[in-house]
């Protein structure tokens, strides 16, 4: 299998040595940067920058994303900011819906993957815009009804009910399915799930969020693995660099207005979302 990939990618070994790093380093710096959604920019980099169809980046943007995610998630459990009976409650949806994703990604068309992924990113990267100028100009969001998942701050714990589970169930597993289908992620569903359905503060959003990921991907990852499908020789490279671009990304991220940084991360979003819809017609 892993021949056959590298076959079908036509590029030569120092080139995938020298390229995948690289690319996992640009994707590194974004999700310090711009946290939760700078993963997305994975799969469309590894499709650019190695010709890799949507099927065969999916499995390598899930490697890095288990990678990064773990590193955040970690610092969140430390600062006591991760709900992590949420995340265990979303990813476990999340688990079960991966494997029927996966199974599709493997029977679609490329150029279908190509233009769902690309329409999809188009969606996630004019949202991202349109709040990162909500934040810059301090515009509030709208006053609606109270969240069904209350933090009870006394306990430091979400108070568990129906429409609070309905909720986050199916956010975990709309997550997983697109985790499996195109390998990407799930973030930019479970951040705004939560930023909806709870009342949890912004860092916790993030640590929670980062908590499903690195669960529902990790074990995608591992499927994908058992399966065959990791590239191994790209996937290692790739995730080493994304890492390291993640832990630069942070330190940068200290210097810079978040608001500003989610406006170049949409902006680059929306560029790759045409690039990969233009791709898929052509």
């Amino acid at each position: 299998m892993l021949e056959t990939n590298l076959l079908c990618i036509n590029i030569h070994m120092d080139d995938i040595n020298f390229i995948s790093p690289i690319l996992g380093m640009v994707v590194g710096l974004f999700l310090g940067l711009a946290s939760a959604g700078g993963a997305t920019l994975a799969v469309p980099l590894l499709v650019f920058g190695l010709n890799l169809g949507i099927a065969q980046a999916g499995p390598i943007a899930l490697l890095s994303i288990t990678l990064s995610a773990g590193i955040g998630a970690l610092s969140g459990l430390k600062e006591k900011v991760l709900r992590y009976k949420a995340a265990v409650f979303m990813s476990s949806f999340g688990v079960l819906f991966f494997p029927p994703g996966l199974w599709l990604a493997q029977k679609i068309p490329n150029t279908a993957l190509l233009f769902l992924f690309g329409t999809l990113l188009l969606f996630i990267s004019i949202r991202l815009y349109v709040e990162a100028i909500r934040e810059a100009r301090g515009i509030p969001n709208k006053n609606i009804a109270p969240s069904p998942c209350q933090l009870n701050e006394s306990i430091g714990a979400l108070v568990w009910t129906s429409p609070c589970a309905m909720a986050l169930a199916m956010a975990g597993m709309v997550a997983g399915f697109l985790s499996g289908l195109l390998g990407i992620g799930g973030g930019f569903i479970i951040v705004p799930a939560l930023k909806k359905y709870s009342n949890l503060p912004m860092k916790s959003v993030f640590a929670t969020s980062l908590g499903v990921l690195v669960i529902t991907s990790g074990v995608g990852t591992l499927m994908s693995a058992m399966n065959g499908n990791i590239p191994w020789v790209i996937a290692m490279p790739f995730a080493v660099g994304t890492i390291f671009g993640l832990l630069v990304g942070k330190i940068l991220a200290k210097r810079c207005a978040g608001s500003g940084i989610q406006q170049l991360f949409s902006i680059a979003a929306f560029m790759a979302a045409l690039s990969l819809i233009y791709r898929s017609a052509f």
